[in-house]
């Protein structure tokens, strides 16, 4: 995934309006999860890095409820991205191994899926069930491909994104949404039906 070189845009870590609303209202204006339709390719990335690392890749389970939203939840999902879109400089695969795609658990630099296995890390480690961290292919508007963290939650899912501080619903970011891991398995991927009926203005 090459745009790595994007400059960061890391807004204030706190309860944003939006999401307290969500948090504080009935499952009446909780909004859609995106749908998802049958198994897919696994990026050749991902591929290898679960052959290294199977234990990340494995069954998870199956019918996994979306993730009960609180304001506590939040405040780790909004810190989780922060602290890493912070600490971790962006930096392509090319530049840092010399290869074109390598999935691993950045130090000090990572491309945009190191970003994302890392804030994945970080959040099963605060709680949250694997199955709904989900590494999430999308298209930029520019053709790149980029990956994102799709939180799975009663209110909607949102997205973790190292190229955007703040942590948004997935039908307020400005991608098409292609393929993400399975809620039910780690190792397989599934494609998603990207049908919003509002888009990111930005």
């Amino acid at each position: 995934m090459g745009m790595n070189r994007v400059k960061q845009r890391i807004k204030t870590s706190s309860l944003g309006i939006a999401a307290a609303t969500l948090i504080s209202a009935g499952t009446a204006n909780a909004a859609p999860n995106m749908q998802v339709l049958g198994y897919t390719t696994q990026p050749i990335g991902h591929y290898h890095f679960c052959k290294q690392l199977p234990q990340e890749c494995k069954r998870i389970g199956k019918n996994v409820a979306p993730h009960v939203l609180t304001r506590e939840s939040w405040k780790h999902i909004v810190n989780v991205n922060n602290s890493v879109n912070t600490r971790i400089a962006p930096l392509t695969d090319m530049d840092i191994w010399g290869e074109l795609e390598v999935w691993s658990y950045p130090e000090t630099v990572g491309d945009c899926e190191d970003y994302v296995l890392l804030k994945r890390h970080n959040l099963i480690k605060a709680g949250i069930h694997p199955g709904n961290l989900l590494v999430t292919v999308v298209k930029q508007r520019n053709g790149d491909g980029h990956a994102v963290l799709t939180v799975r939650t009663d209110r909607g899912d949102f997205i973790l994104d190292n190229l955007e501080g703040a942590v948004n619903e997935w039908r307020d970011t400005p991608y098409t949404y292609l393929k993400r891991q399975s809620s039910d398995h780690a190792g397989r991927w599934v494609t998603i039906e990207d049908s919003r009926k509002r888009l990111a203005s930005k």
